[in-house]
């Protein structure tokens, strides 16, 4: 169950779907749901708007086709739209019924549902209606794939072949995967199954693939020091765009052809770290606007730039800790997210807190055009800020605390004990708490377009940083300079 949810009670009915694969000229999904236990004399159902990880609007009601609903002897039901996501159901009240409707499948996207001759991917805020009110309802899903596919993978729990979630929230962040698929050798960290299932995963060493990814795992765990999960799988959807995060699994566009250069392997690598640490940033340790979840409005939160950036910045973290980069690697990105964000001219313009609440609008990299003389990027300024803070606590705490006691707190005390996520001002008194000082000038930079100064922080940490944004260790550093980059980078 989500984080903040945990108060709500769960609701009674049955609400089985059956999604099928149907191969017409244009391939398609088409989509029954047998309900019943609903006592009112009309229902309205609806698809989100948009899915959980995206902040962007995918209006996937505008992809249904042929929507129809019966009574369970065949008996047609009357029912007419509403709003834009919408469809009003009427006398259904305490007897089974069945609707049915097909869903267009035309882009190869990590939010959106695909399906060609060889694979199909759901995106299920895209795919399965919801009773509004009743979103607590537990849910069931078979899946009929094409004929000749054998592999139908998501992160549900699965009984018997169906899949099942307690509520629409878990359905919602519960992709799909099916087709002509090859599963890697998986690998257990603490005793827990982490499995890698692909489309087209290309030509590489897929042995040395899995133990690194193993290594990423076993690195990004250990900074909060706990596995929330009972298993977890990475969906690799092949040709494609994007990631995004799930509770258990992650989907992501990914070809292994990528890895037989070192930069390519590096940028997969924290490809695939970055959309596995969400699972801790963003899913758990979360802005409390981010669940219980406005499914038609999308959830607007100032800090994106935590959510989003700080996972990029530990994406870099992870990657040298688990002995696949160097600091040099780390320095590299962090000079390549400095410049992006300092050569737009948005940054006299739109904070890190204004580019996460306005992303819906902006979009997460800014506009383009003239009007993107006026955005940033929190993927840019994210991770830096992200550093900053860093470098700040280890300062003021004489390098006994850092960033990651500041994650390890936010997970401790609102996911597991207040089963919640936190707000602005509750994120800013635990980074101060933990630093044991003001970090006024740190916020300042997250919530104004004040002139960042880069020399000052990247000095804590031994570092010198020039007008190109060329960081390296100092030449002579103070014990507690050197004993912060040996820390920071362990």
């Amino acid at each position: 169950m989500l984080p903040g949810l945990l108060a709500y009670s769960r609701q009674k009915g049955k609400m089985h779907y059956t999604v099928s694969v149907e191969m017409a000229d244009t391939p398609y999904f088409h989509v029954k749901l047998e309900a019943s236990g609903f006592a009112g004399d009309s229902l309205l159902f609806k698809l989100p708007a948009w899915t959980p990880g995206y902040y962007q609007l995918m209006h996937y009601a505008d992809q249904v086709r042929h929507f129809d609903a019966k009574d369970a002897h065949g008996n047609a039901l009357q029912w007419k739209r509403k709003g834009d996501n919408g469809w009003m159901i009427y006398g259904g009240k305490k007897m089974p019924f069945v609707l049915e409707y097909d869903v267009r499948s035309t882009r190869p996207f990590v939010a959106a549902n695909y399906a060609d001759k060889e694979r199909a991917y759901i995106s299920p805020a895209g795919m399965f209606m919801y009773p509004d009110g009743h979103i607590r309802r537990p849910v069931s899903i078979s899946v009929r794939p094409a004929e000749g596919w054998t592999v139908v993978e998501s992160g549900m729990d699965r009984t018997k072949g169906v899949f099942r979630a307690p509520d629409f929230d878990i359905l919602y962040d519960s992709p799909i995967l099916m087709g002509k698929l090859e599963e890697l050798p998986a690998f257990t960290v603490k005793g827990i199954w982490h499995r890698f299932v692909a489309y087209r995963a290309g030509d590489f060493d897929r042995a040395q693939f899995m133990a690194d990814l193993q290594k990423i795992v076993q690195t990004a765990s250990g900074i909060i020091g706990d596995i929330p999960y009972q298993h977890y799988t990475f969906l690799a959807i092949g040709p494609g765009g994007g990631g995004i995060e799930h509770l258990n699994s992650a989907a992501v566009a990914f070809s292994g052809d990528g890895l037989h250069t070192r930069e390519g392997k590096i940028r997969i690598y924290n490809f695939l770290a970055h959309e596995y640490f969400h699972h801790y940033n963003v899913k758990r340790i979360r802005p409390v606007e981010l669940g219980p979840f406005d499914y038609d409005h999308g959830s607007k939160t100032r800090l994106l730039w935590v959510s989003e950036g700080f996972t990029v910045y530990y994406e870099y973290l992870i990657l040298k800790r688990a002995g696949l980069t160097t600091a040099e690697d780390v320095f590299k990105a962090l000079k390549a997210n400095i410049l992006a964000y300092e050569s737009k001219p948005g940054k006299l313009v739109q904070s890190a807190a204004a580019a996460s609440y306005e992303t819906w609008s902006d979009g997460p990299f800014g506009r383009s055009g003239e009007a993107g003389k006026q955005t940033i990027s929190y993927y840019d300024k994210g991770p830096v800020l992200g550093a900053l803070l860093d470098f700040r606590i280890r300062h003021e705490t004489k390098n006994r605390y850092s960033l990651d006691d500041v994650m390890r707190t936010l997970y401790r005390e609102y996911y597991q004990k207040a089963g919640r996520g936190f707000t602005e001002q509750e994120f800013r008194a635990v980074c101060e708490k933990t630093a044991g000082t003001s970090l006024a000038e740190c916020f300042d930079y997250a919530n104004t377009v004040r002139a960042i100064d880069y020399k000052k922080y990247f000095a804590y940490a031994g570092l010198d940083i020039d007008e190109q944004f060329n960081i390296r260790p100092v030449a002579q550093p103070n014990s507690l300079q050197a004993a912060i980059l040996k820390d920071w980078l362990k």
